[in-house]
């Protein structure tokens, strides 16, 4: 076997209906000062209000902390890792979407470590352990709740930055689907794309060169385990996320969803995702739209350049979607026609220019795109800036015939 596989996961992960009642145990392991980092609008939410309850019961102190803000800017982590330091708490819960989860992660860097949170960012560079992490998602597509890294706003940079290290990785992950119900069709479909490409650019990514005698990456690259939990997260997803969008009360939906979302986490954690991620964090710093409307509205594009590269595993994507061609090329170009229905489908918008990108800023998006080193070398792609121009030239036409045109001819 020369195929290598790596898996950094919770030691402890819940899925399906009810797992949320077992909090109070999970919690209790680690600590009796809870504190709790969640999303303001759910904080008075019958469900977290009754956990909260449960803990404090079993005697735990639980300081509840609701001041997340959407993108996660820099300043409000400080500020919120100051409150968690003066509270002194042995474990944080988190609870709520990405974002939740994302700050929750950052804040116990700050408890644990102390400094500011630029010390951390790029890989590899939280010293040790930080306060243990009991991650309950409430959206089905971040994936956060099994993954080594965070994403923050930081306004001295003109994109996300983000915070990489298997300490980051939550001691317990808790995906109960009952929480997503109720979440609008915008944010089912925003996350629900999100974890998609989570798992499409998890099962397309470069095979890396690893020195397996040196500290490895956060993101290693293509994963002998990637290659089985990709495709069952896509198989889980495709259909049964318009279904989430369109019934928001659809309990196998949103079972099929979240699972496929977990799955997809569990994917890109030790794989990493690519293009579409590193496109978006320059194109959602300027246009303020949700992640996941960036990562769904790039990877028709991106999926359509790596068409003449990688068609082999893009004909298993198409098969994984419920495709039935039989030639290689054909089959490749099905899946991305079959992904770019589906955004569609869900509402997410099909050009760059529809969510206000000028065309003179593209030069520049490419550029910071070229900047995100980590995420491009993990694209079959790779770092070539023509390819990469045409891309960003034909997702802000809104039309991939061009860029067919110009992978037909490679």
């Amino acid at each position: 076997m020369t195929e290598t596989g790596t898996l950094r996961l919770p030691p402890r992960i819940h899925v399906g209906f009810g797992v949320r009642h077992q909090l109070p145990v999970i919690v209790g392991e680690h600590g009796t000062r809870v504190f709790a980092v969640v999303d303001p609008f759910l904080a008075r939410s019958p469900d977290f209000v009754t956990i909260v309850d449960a803990l404090r019961a079993g005697g735990s102190e639980v300081a509840v902390y609701t001041d997340v803000l959407p993108e996660l800017p820099v300043d409000s982590l400080t500020e919120a890792g100051g409150v968690a330091t003066a509270f002194a708490p042995d474990v944080v819960l988190a609870y709520g979407g990405g974002s939740a989860l994302d700050a929750a992660k950052l804040i116990a860097v700050l408890v644990a470590h102390g400094g500011v949170l630029s010390d951390y960012y790029g890989e590899n560079n939280v010293p040790g352990p930080i306060l243990p992490i009991v991650a309950v998602p409430t959206t089905a597509g971040t994936g956060s709740e099994v993954t080594p890294v965070a994403v923050i706003s930081d306004p001295d940079r003109e994109m996300k930055i983000g915070v990489s290290s298997h300490h980051l990785i939550p001691v317990a992950a808790v995906v109960d689907p009952e929480l997503t119900i109720g979440a609008p069709p915008s944010v089912t479909a925003y996350a629900g794309v999100d974890a998609l490409v989570h798992a499409l650019e998890s099962f397309t990514a470069a095979d890396l060169p690893l020195d397996w005698e040196t500290q490895l990456p956060v993101f290693t690259g293509q994963n002998l385990f990637v290659q089985h939990l990709a495709l069952e997260a896509i198989r889980r997803i495709a259909p049964n996320l318009p279904r989430a969008v369109a019934d928001g009360t659809d309990r196998e939906a949103r079972a099929e969803v979240a699972y496929g979302s977990l799955l997809a986490g569990m994917c890109f954690g030790p794989s990493g995702t690519h293009l579409s991620h590193a496109v978006q964090y320059p194109v959602g710093a300027i246009t303020k739209t949700p992640h996941g409307l960036g990562t769904g509205l790039m990877i028709p594009y991106v999926l359509q350049a790596c068409v003449p590269l990688i068609p082999e595993r893009l004909a298993a994507i198409g098969a994984a979607l419920g495709g039935t061609e039989t030639d290689i090329r054909s089959a490749a170009q099905d899946a991305v026609d079959r992904v770019a229905e589906l955004c569609r489908t869900i509402g997410i918008p099909t050009s760059l220019a529809e969510i206000g990108v000028r065309a003179d800023q593209l030069p520049r998006i490419a550029e910071l795109t070229l900047q995100s080193k980590r995420l491009v070398d993990i694209s079959p792609i790779g770092s070539d800036p023509e390819l990469i121009d045409t891309i960003l030239q034909a997702a802000h036409a809104g039309d991939r015939s061009a860029l067919r045109a110009d992978t037909d001819a490679r």
